[in-house]
């Protein structure tokens, strides 16, 4: 595990730490679709990711899901970082998009080496930063932005995220992501593809690079 950890955070964190979180991290695989965290579960670790691709989702009142932003390799999760320091239940959802490895870090850990090592505390706030300015992005992309701008950010985001133009999600898996239904993603697919911005087959969506 320490050549993970080299390989993705050795220009982070200085070899002690390194081999401090090789001996107390916890090494998992979470195959794709699986539920890394669900809404109201006590956290007891903090995710590292090794590889793969995790998206968080938040849930309203009447269970319909929106997503929050991704996380890709070398990054963790702020909203997991405050529930695990406050020690109350999570009110995200986290779900592996790609198969995806990770190191959980175990909660009294994470106290311990904010005092102990400046680069820690500085990849912790600057965790929070982040994930914080992909909120607001999220909530300006509703405030802000019709749907069909909203679908294309997000087809342009999964993109990024996964490497390839070709998504592997259903309409309806979009809509849930989106927060609206499969008939709107099915229309606004359609308007993309006759702009030649997208290629639709079954459960299949090619994004045209521009």
């Amino acid at each position: 595990m320490i050549e993970k950890l080299q390989k993705h955070y050795g220009q982070l964190f200085e070899p002690k730490l390194l081999a401090e979180i090789d001996q107390t991290g916890i090494f998992k695989e979470v195959p794709k679709g699986s539920a890394l965290m669900d809404i109201g579960q006590y956290v007891k670790g903090m995710p590292l990711l090794i590889s793969g691709v995790i998206k968080v989702l938040r849930q309203d009142k009447d269970g319909d899901e929106l997503l929050l932003y991704f996380l890709e390799k070398g990054d963790t999760c702020a909203m997991t970082m405050s529930c695990c320091m406050g020690h109350t239940k999570s009110e995200i959802r986290a779900i592996a998009e790609t198969d995806t490895t990770l190191i959980m870090v175990p909660v009294q850990k994470m106290e311990e080496w904010t005092s102990r090592y400046k680069t820690w505390r500085k990849f912790v706030f600057e965790s929070y930063h982040n994930r914080l300015m992909e909120v607001l992005e999220t909530i300006d992309s509703i405030a802000f932005y019709n749907m069909d701008e909203r679908l294309l950010k997000y087809l342009k985001e999964k993109v990024k995220v996964t490497q390839s133009n070709s998504i592997q999600n259903t309409h309806q898996q979009i809509a849930y992501d989106l927060n609206t239904s499969r008939v709107v993603v099915s229309r606004l697919l359609k308007k993309l593809e006759k702009m030649n911005v997208v290629e639709l087959s079954r459960n299949s969506i090619k994004v045209i690079s521009e």
